[in-house]
Order: C-alpha cells, then structure tokens, then sequence
C-alpha cells in the first residue's frame, strides 16, 4: 500500500535520499527547503506501509510574475527502483499538477528530460500528455541535451475539469487503499 500526501518539513532528509539514490541531478538541502517554504501544495510524497518515503514530486511556480500566463514547471520526480511500475510518479505528478491550476491558477507545466531517458519521455508523452516545446543543448551538467516539454490544462483558468479532478482523485485513493 502507498499512500500520496503533500511533504513537510520532517520530509525533507528522505526526500533528498530519494533523490540521491534515484537521480543524477541532486539538490542542496536549502533548495528543497525552499520549495517547501514558497509552494507548499506543490511538494508531494509518497509513502509505503512503513511511512518510509517511496517517491516525490518537487515543484514550483514560475518565479518571474512579469511571465504570462502564469505557470508551474516540475522541478525532480523520482520513485524509488523497488516501487516503479506501479502509477505512483502519474498520481504524484497528477496532484502537483492539480494544485498548480487551482490553487495558483496555472495555465500549464513546463519540465525538462533527459533525451536518453526513455521510460521518463514516455511517462509525460503518453501517460501525461506532455508534448515537446523545444530542445535545450547541453541543459544537463554532463552536456546531455534536454527536452524542454509542456502540459497544457484543459481551461486554463485556474480551474480542473471535473473528469479530470475524479482521476486524480481516485488514482489517489487507489494507491491509498493498495488496489494500484
């Protein structure tokens, strides 16, 4: 059973973990810290039956408020090896997503992906619906090109369509009751 809640600050130690086990691009703690501090709603977990944290979604609103629309972007997601395959970085996703449009009004989410990481470029092409909005050379550390990707919301006004809220909704409440 996992269950999906928004992190707090007692988070952060496992969050980072997560991210060092999972990822090459890693974070000091002040940046995770801050995130917390700025978008509270956008930082979400999850965890397995023994409250030990699985996965994470981390991120934000764009911080330039002169930049219309307004807009989120996903900073890190990361499951753990042991728990992939199983909906937890879509109902992560999903929910961060959700509470970019109606609690900050966001008109879409932009990210970035690897070129090579394929299983991640699926997750947000298919799963998602992410599409390409450009390539950025050498976005990565190591020089590895990016995949600068945007999803659109379906008013765009700050508001979720009901279909879509129920999906998320009910992706959450599948992992919580361990039926996903």
């Amino acid at each position: 059973m996992v269950n999906i809640r928004m992190a707090t600050v007692d988070d952060l130690m496992e969050i980072q973990m997560t991210n060092l086990w999972c990822l090459p691009e890693n974070y000091q703690m002040k940046y995770y810290f801050y995130h917390l501090l700025s978008w509270p709603q956008l930082l979400w977990v999850a965890e397995d039956h023994d409250a030990k944290i699985v996965g994470y979604v981390l991120a934000k609103m764009e911080e330039d408020i002169t930049k219309d629309p307004p807009h989120g972007h996903i900073t890190s997601l990361s499951v753990l090896r042991t728990h992939r395959k199983r909906g937890i970085a879509t109902a992560l996703m999903r929910r961060s997503q959700l509470e970019m449009e109606t609690v900050f009004g966001a008109h879409y989410v932009s990210l970035h992906v690897r070129r090579s990481n394929r299983a991640a470029f699926r997750l947000y092409s298919q799963t998602l619906k992410y599409a390409i909005n450009g390539v950025e050379k050498g976005y990565y550390a190591d020089g590895e090109d990016a995949y600068d990707m945007r999803c659109t919301f379906a008013i765009g006004m700050g508001n979720v369509a009901d279909s879509e809220t129920d999906k998320v909704t009910e992706g959450v409440n599948a992992l919580e009751v361990g039926t996903s």
